[in-house]
Formats: C-alpha cells, sequence, structure tokens
C-alpha cells in the first residue's frame, strides 16, 4: 500500500493495541491458552484494566473477525466505487481486489490464523454475521470478475474466486519475518492473475 512521505498515520487507540496484540496472541497459543492477564501485559495495563475496554475474551475474538470481515467488505465495494469514478477498466478494478486483499493478507496474519482456528467459537450471531460479510464480499469480487472475463459462469468465476483467497490467505504458512514485502505482494499478485487466466483458459 503506498504512502506518501508527509503523511501522518494516527496512533492506534488502545482498543486497537488491545485486539491486535489479542490477535497475535490468540493465533499463536490458541484462544483458551492465552489469559486476559497476559494480554493486559502485552499492552502495558493490568488484566482487570482490560474490562474497561472488552467485556472479556470473547468479545475481543468476536471483534476481530467481525471487524475484519466488515472492512475486506467495506474496501472491496470502496475500490468499485473509485474505479467507477476513475477510468472504469474491469481490469484495474480486478487489480485493485486483488492489492487491498494482498495488503491483508501480508499485514493481518494472525487474524486469517483466527479464523481458520476459531470462528466457531463465536457466538451464532456473530458467526452468521461473518458468513454473511464474507458472502457479499465474494460476491463484490464475482460481479468485478465476470466484468474482465465475461465467459466466465458464475460458478466458475466464484469458484476461482474461492480459490485465489486460498491462494492469497495461506501467508501465516510464511513463518518468522517476510520476505522483501514488495516482492512478496507482487508475486502473489501474479499468481492471482495467473489464476483468473488458468480459469478462462481451462
Amino acid at each position: 500500500m503506498s504512502t506518501h512521505a508527509t503523511a501522518r498515520v494516527a496512533a492506534p487507540t488502545r482498543r486497537e493495541q488491545i485486539l491486535r496484540e489479542a490477535a497475535r496472541l490468540f493465533a499463536e497459543r490458541g484462544f483458551h491458552g492465552v489469559g486476559v492477564d497476559e494480554i493486559g501485559a502485552a499492552v502495558g495495563i493490568s488484566g482487570p484494566g482490560l474490562y474497561r475496554h472488552f467485556p472479556g475474551k470473547d468479545a475481543m475474538l468476536a471483534e476481530l473477525l467481525v471487524g475484519i470481515s466488515e472492512r475486506l467488505l467495506d474496501g472491496g465495494r470502496m475500490r468499485v466505487s473509485q474505479d467507477a469514478a476513475g477510468d472504469g477498466s474491469p481490469e484495474s478494478l480486478l487489480d485493485a481486489l486483488i492489492e487491498g486483499h494482498i495488503d491483508f493478507a501480508l499485514d493481518d496474519r494472525p487474524l486469517i490464523t483466527l479464523h481458520d482456528r476459531e470462528l466457531d467459537r463465536l457466538r451464532e450471531a456473530d458467526r452468521k454475521r461473518v458468513r454473511q460479510l464474507q458472502r457479499q464480499y465474494v460476491e463484490v469480487w464475482v460481479e468485478a470478475v465476470r466484468a474482465l472475463y465475461p465467459q466466465l459462469a458464475e460458478d466458475e468465476a466464484r469458484m476461482t474466486v474461492h480459490a485465489v483467497f486460498g491462494l492469497l490467505n495461506s501467508t501465516p504458512h510464511l513463518t518468522g519475518a517476510l520476505p522483501d514485502r514488495d516482492a512478496t505482494a507482487a508475486l502473489l499478485h501474479r499468481l492471482a492473475r495467473g489464476a483468473f487466466a488458468a480459469a478462462v483458459a481451462a
């Protein structure tokens, strides 16, 4: 994600700090392997002090998983709107969607692990909300893919979108520090575009 040198990034709020550390710890040790005191220590406050921000670990997990699903959908819709206001090219829109998801896949790897391991721990209402948001996000992609590749049937486009998500969301398997971020992002982008091209060629 490009930034200007003069751009100012707002410091994370205490809630955001708590959520970031909770995501990291939950991903590393599992939801039940982490105590409230450990999350508090990671952000420099007492465990009981966390209850001023969240009623408990379940609320943290719900906000993490519902929150990232909302951000992905909002980001996808924003890119559709921006493309419509720009050149309106189906290719540029698909590239923008891929770039946005790559930013997520590289910068929020713990959330991918959390989703895979801990989604079933959410209350039913929160789990349904995550699934609903994810379906809507997929449909944003399906529409963009079919605009560029109209020869793909809707079910083929949807299947390919899910396959591309699987490819991009494999980043938690890159243990330790990422290789050069720009090079990794460029490789993931080529692989994603290659998957869509292969679906058309099949």
